[in-house]
């Protein structure tokens, strides 16, 4: 079996992990093992029905096209559930009887620790042999104890273990990725605030009508998407990139959101959120977090984005600088809600408050227009009704 290519430009994978042991007997289809590609984890289901040889370890990075198992079609299929090779593993391998040490006598030069002394320095979680006592035949009296400082550097008994794990391809890529848009662009970040009180107003009085017909939540992410299609076409400089010594400004809105996933960080992407209507948007976020969460995304989902939303708030971030993901030049930060008192109309009121973030390239986007476009991200957020559904909540919300 050769590795098949996950998608254009991806010259290799990474064998996460095998699903099955070597000498196994796998049936037409069945997924045998996952593999990593630098945009995502998929899984390689076998080609034919038969014995398994491996020919790849776990972790081996091998070229699309390579191949990385035999599969002998003529082998019969075993009777029972149970492996042939396990029977072989019946008698447990003897284990051998480690011999006695005697045990090494020490002498610290030092001398030993009286009672009180030895109390004093375990209080410190300092080493009595580190000390040099000061009492008859170099033992560390209880003021030797009290006046010990403890040297840095020095364990002091408690659990200073470290684990080495690989990183996987995915990973690998996602840093890299990281450090050529800091090395790469000029990047700089504007913040601002959004008052979320008239989303929580419209959210309490419809999402449960609204879930209850559509089979989806009416959450945050619809409106901060149709909120950032509106301020792209108000500045088009942000929905674009740079291709050489050209600027390329797209004409349509792929939004790339942020999602955790098991394997790390991934980046579906809503294509024509433009065309989106509220339940789109929600049933698309819905859809593709639930592939990213199964492991079950493509490359395909994940290509392409002309602009970013990312939502640190669920994991309670108040504020950040998100990295642009290239060759992208904008990303939209959302953050934790937190109830904050505000000025309103000379008064002192509490709100639920969030702050957003925009990072983008200045190389193609300008102070003005990074500016105005969070300006006109507040603004649609905090006159939803008005500016996100032409003043008819019910016909935006196809109730």
């Amino acid at each position: 079996m050769k590795v098949p290519s996950p998608g254009e430009s991806i010259t290799e994978v990474e064998i996460a992990e095998w699903l099955v042991q070597d000498g196994d007997y796998v049936e037409k289809d069945q997924a045998i093992a996952e593999v990593d590609s630098d945009k995502a984890t998929l899984e390689l289901p076998a080609e034919a029905s038969g014995t398994i040889t491996l020919k790849a370890e776990e972790g081996d990075a091998v070229a699309v096209g390579a191949v990385v198992c035999l599969i002998d079609t003529s082998a019969a299929k075993p009777e029972g559930s149970a492996p042939a090779k396990t029977e072989a593993k019946e008698e447990a391998p003897k284990k051998d009887t480690p011999k006695p040490v005697a045990a090494e006598s020490k002498t610290y030069a030092t001398g030993t620790a009286s009672p009180a002394a030895k109390k004093v320095l375990a209080e410190k979680g300092i080493d009595a042999s580190s000390i040099s006592g000061t009492g008859k035949d170099g033992r560390i009296t209880k003021d030797d104890a009290v006046n010990a400082v403890p040297s840095m550097g020095t364990p002091t008994g408690g659990n200073r273990s470290s684990t080495h794990s690989k990183m996987s391809m995915l990973r690998r890529k996602v840093a890299e990725r990281l450090v050529e848009a800091k090395n790469t662009t000029a990047m700089l970040t504007t913040f601002n605030e959004v008052n979320m009180t008239p989303i929580f107003e419209l959210r309490k009085q419809y999402k449960e009508d609204f879930k209850a017909k559509h089979g989806v939540s009416l959450g945050f992410m619809s409106f901060f998407s149709l909120a950032v299609v509106r301020a792209l076409k108000m500045y088009p400089a942000v929905n674009s990139m740079i291709d050489g010594k050209q600027m390329l400004t797209y004409d349509f809105v792929d939004i790339s959101i942020a999602v955790s996933g098991p394997k790390g960080l991934m980046v579906p992407v809503i294509r024509n959120a433009e065309n989106l209507t509220f339940r789109g948007v929600e049933s698309e976020v819905k859809r593709l977090a639930l592939r990213a969460r199964d492991g079950q995304i493509t490359v395909d989902e994940m290509t392409g984005g002309t602009f970013t939303i990312t939502n640190g708030g669920v994991f309670g971030s108040m504020l950040s600088t998100p990295i642009i993901n290239p060759p992208q030049s904008g990303i939209l930060g959302m953050h934790n809600i937190i109830q904050r008192p505000i000025a309103v109309d000379g008064k002192v009121e509490i709100h639920p408050m969030m702050y957003v973030a925009l990072s983008y390239d200045h190389r193609i986007i300008d102070g003005k227009e990074s500016v105005g476009f969070l300006v006109a991200v507040k603004e649609a957020l905090e006159n939803p009704e008005e500016l996100l559904m032409d003043n008819n909540v019910k016909k935006a919300l196809e109730m």
